[in-house]
């Protein structure tokens, strides 16, 4: 029996996805890209937003016409969406033969095998379960880079966030659950770049060992000899502190990178959020990060047109962006999620204008990203490859700078024989937008 595998929505559910492989494969299922040839479907949902539902519902409607006009018999569920929406979606699309929630992972071989079986199984353990151990995943990410999941859930209740809701509190994994995870990535997979995800990054182990031991995590991580780089994502502003800092800035192969969302700089909308934060406290945070780490690369993520943003609010932001000056930025219309204490707030946005904002900010981070790429010209960096263009001695590369998928690229141009996963030292020598070109370097760090 072949099974696709349907991964929407965040890197997070990614790992959800690749762990439920490993337990299918485990158990005799073979896998399928090709919806043509597949017996089993199976849509890991995401439910972050309302564009992110909508993409769910869509492939979940597509593998349900799919179930009438070709080959496939089961139907199968799971992630956010199922797990908010269990009983609406059952209800609306009778071709689903199968919902499991975010917490049922374990679950999964036993729901299909029934599903093959005529049962429909509904499958939505308690969100703040005891988080399931796993001797295999099956990484889809091209094998050289891989998400390492640390914690799940999360305890700040953003006013904007429904994710609690569906993930439960947060639950880091145990230490040597990570380090076991990640020898297995880096010798038998063959992974040289792990990044650590979480709902938040920054409080790893506070629940398990009563203070916050990313710090930890990172030095036992380092000590894999094969792993060559390991980047942060989802530190949440108010928990970076000097020693995370130091640790990062002392450790070889952590990237100078952080992913740090402050999802605005105006007081009253942060204090509206929900943040445990304030332009002043951004400010020093920043400044200290820098001061550190002098290279490093700073990736947030905005909110524009929360309710009750005035216009006043957006300038703020926008001048605090300016002054700023991310390295990488991205940007979300707010999004009204029902179950939110900001979908019931008065004075909502109209969409026209979170748009309009949203809009202004990319442009006022064009100018920025544009001109940070062109100051690159004339430096050399470490690049991983990720693969080569059809056609052209150029491959595609990153640095580490660049985090995969959502950052930008370096075009790497020689006609040296270079394998995805291959780290090799580059010179830039140029720019296009976003993005850096280069050659080889005559020293290489492999």
């Amino acid at each position: 029996m072949k099974i696709l595998f349907i991964s929407l929505g965040c890197d997070k559910n990614l790992v959800d996805t690749e762990v439920m492989l490993g337990f299918l494969t485990d158990a005799g299922y073979s896998l399928t890209d090709d919806e043509n040839e597949a017996d089993i479907a199976i849509v890991n949902t995401c439910s972050f937003i309302l564009d992110a539902k909508e993409e769910s519902i869509n492939t979940i409607l597509e593998m349900a016409e799919l179930k009438k006009t070709g080959s496939l018999k089961v139907l199968l569920v799971c992630g956010c969406l199922a797990q908010r929406y269990a009983g609406d979606l059952k209800e609306e699309i009778p071709e689903i033969d199968g919902i499991l929630g975010t917490m049922a992972l374990p679950e999964i071989v036993d729901a299909v095998n029934e599903a093959l079986n005529g049962k429909q199984p509904v499958v939505l353990p308690d969100i703040n379960r005891e988080l399931p151990t796993y001797d295999k995943r099956i990484v889809t990410s091209g094998g050289y880079s891989a998400n390492l999941k640390i914690a799940e859930g999360c305890n700040k209740r953003c006013t904007y966030c429904a994710i609690p809701s569906m993930r439960g509190s947060y639950r880091s994994f145990p230490m040597e659950h990570l380090i076991k995870e990640a020898e297995y990535l880096v010798n038998e997979v063959g992974v040289k770049e792990l990044i650590l995800v979480a709902q938040e990054t920054t409080l790893y182990g506070v629940d398990i060992y009563g203070k916050k031991s990313l710090p930890v995590l990172l030095e036992k991580l380092s000590e894999i000899e094969e792993l060559r780089w390991i980047r942060i994502l989802y530190c949440y502003p108010e928990e970076i502190d000097e020693e995370l800092i130091r640790t990062i800035a002392g450790l070889p192969k952590v990237c100078h990178y952080l992913d740090v969302p402050i999802q605005h700089a105006s007081d009253d909308v942060l204090k509206r959020m929900g943040r445990r934060t304030n332009n002043a406290e951004l400010r020093e945070k920043i400044a200290m990060i820098r001061k550190i780490i002098p290279d490093i690369c700073l990736r947030t993520t905005l909110i524009t047109g929360f309710p009750g943003e005035t216009e006043e609010d957006f300038i703020t932001l926008y001048n605090f962006v300016d002054e700023m000056e991310f390295d990488r930025l991205g940007v979300f219309a707010y999004s009204k999620e029902e179950g939110t204490p900001a979908a019931l707030m008065e004075n909502q946005i109209p969409d026209s204008v979170k748009e309009q904002r949203k809009d202004e900010l990319l442009m006022l981070q064009q100018e920025i990203a544009f001109e940070k790429a062109e100051e690159k010209v004339g430096s050399s960096f470490d690049v991983i490859v990720e693969g080569k263009l059809t056609g052209e001695d150029t491959y595609v590369t990153r640095t580490y700078m660049d985090a995969p998928d959502v950052d930008g690229y370096l075009f790497l141009h020689t006609t040296a024989e270079l394998e995805s996963g291959d780290i090799v030292r580059a010179n830039v020598t140029g720019c296009n937008e976003y993005d850096l070109i280069g050659v080889l370097s005559d020293e290489c760090s492999e």
